[in-house]
């Protein structure tokens, strides 16, 4: 992941994501981008992956926007073919956030227009296209944002998002993204550096986010942390239960015993009982 600055970092101005898995084509739309006045911060990615880790980035800007309410970035400026997700994939994904970022496409094939336009896209541009054209698709951006309840509120906050919200994690494995939703994830380990996701469906999926990370970013969705070890989704717990090496946790109805640590009983007795 790239990150580049315009002049200097406005928060009054838009935080942007350029997607393009050829390297010229994604410096040439990184730099239109950075010569408009209205673009504060340019994000640039090499694939949907790379975009999607992104999101989910311990970046300062982009968590406190996020606390704030407001969408991680404003707009994205993505390619249509590349490998893995395609851009339109990438863009569905996007699309289904909550609140969800602005969609350009910047493409050099015009067969998708009307599957683009049907995810909300507010501009469909053929490369290569020049300053004016790009300027042009930044000016419906920030239409379609003036348009938004934050952009009329007097303190131009976006409501805050909902809890519920569900995130998606991307996964890679053999050169195959695979899209997990958090709320099909049952419990997760840490390994190292890595986190390893449990599943309803029964398989698991490493992911390189570390627990910690994800007990902060998971929290309000229900997730509690039982152990150094464990990660848990609180609804899924349906037992407590005291084993020969202290407290332990059953997860579902398929009897997963997962151990509970001394410094976390209390806390999450009390999860448990609503207190």
């Amino acid at each position: 992941m790239r990150t580049t600055v315009s002049a200097q970092t406005d928060t009054r101005r838009l935080v942007v994501l350029a997607v393009d898995d050829e390297p010229h084509g994604l410096n040439l739309l990184v730099e239109g981008l950075q010569a408009n006045h209205h673009i504060g911060r340019v994000f640039a990615a090499v694939d949907a992956a790379e975009a999607l880790r992104l999101l989910a980035s311990d970046d300062d800007e982009l968590r406190n926007r996020k606390e704030r309410g407001l969408p991680a970035i404003d707009a994205v400026f993505a390619d249509l073919q590349m490998p893995g997700l395609s851009g339109m994939e990438m863009a569905r994904v996007f699309s289904a956030l909550n609140p969800a970022p602005v969609l350009v496409f910047v493409t050099g094939h015009a067969s998708e227009a009307v599957n683009a336009f049907d995810l909300g896209a507010v501009d469909y541009l053929l490369k290569p296209c020049n300053q004016n054209r790009l300027d042009r698709a930044v000016d419906r951006v920030l239409d379609k944002l003036s348009s938004t309840p934050a952009a009329s509120s007097p303190s131009g906050a976006a409501a805050p998002a909902k809890a519920d919200d569900d995130e998606v994690i991307p996964v890679e494995l053999a050169g195959t993204t695979k899209l997990v939703p958090r709320s099909t994830v049952r419990w997760v380990e840490a390994q190292g550096d890595y986190a390893r996701l449990f599943t309803t469906d029964g398989n698991s999926h490493l992911v390189r986010i570390p627990l910690t990370q994800l007990e902060e970013r998971w929290e309000k969705a229900g997730f509690v942390r039982i152990h150094r070890s464990f990660l848990v989704a609180l609804s899924l717990i349906t037992e407590l239960r005291m084993g020969q090496g202290g407290y332990q946790v059953v997860i579902g109805n398929d009897e997963k015993l997962l151990p509970v640590s001394r410094r976390h009983t209390r806390e999450l007795k009390d999860r448990l009982t609503g207190r």
